[in-house]
């Protein structure tokens, strides 16, 4: 990766964590979708990056966001969760694809690929986040509910802001 790249990619994982800390953290529907659209700095990152590195840097972010949302380490243990399990992920769908290299983004996997590749982080952080934030077994109805609508309204947001990057 070229310095222009590093600077780019690190703008725009600073770009979606300032628009989670200022803008997303307020944005609650109907008081069971929460979006929390800095994940999408995780998951756009390079294919090629070391996972040493995309593990560090998904603490850094989840850290961040725990900062300023007072979650005590919930976000940081769930963003590194999925920047752990993502290599494991792009490698499968390599695999199945024949393909040596991917870009991730809609314009280059598609928005079937790109959608294949995301969900399934978007539902294992979201499970993670809010799994620990259930206090009693009772709410595991309320818990599901929440997973489902936060992860529904996480896509499209990441969807959306994918399509109108220029990237």
């Amino acid at each position: 990766m070229s310095l222009r790249q590093a600077i780019q990619y690190s703008l725009m994982v600073m770009l979606y964590l300032l628009l989670q800390i200022f803008f997303m953290r307020n944005m609650v529907l109907f008081n069971y979708a929460f979006c929390f659209v800095y994940i999408a700095g995780i998951l756009i990152l390079p294919a090629e990056i070391s996972r040493m590195y995309l593990l560090l840097i998904g603490f850094a972010i989840g850290f961040t966001v725990d900062i300023f949302s007072n979650t005590f380490g919930m976000h940081a243990a769930a963003t590194v969760l999925i920047a752990y399990l993502r290599p494991f992920l792009i490698q499968y769908q390599m695999e199945s694809k024949g393909a040596e290299r991917t870009d991730i983004g809609i314009r280059s996997q598609g928005i079937g690929a790109f959608l294949a590749y995301i969900l399934p982080l978007i539902l294992i952080h979201h499970a993670m986040l809010f799994l620990m934030e259930m206090n009693n077994f009772g709410m595991i109805l309320h818990t599901l509910i929440r997973i489902a609508a936060s992860a529904l309204f996480t896509l499209i947001m990441i969807v959306l802001l994918e399509l109108f990057s220029r990237r």
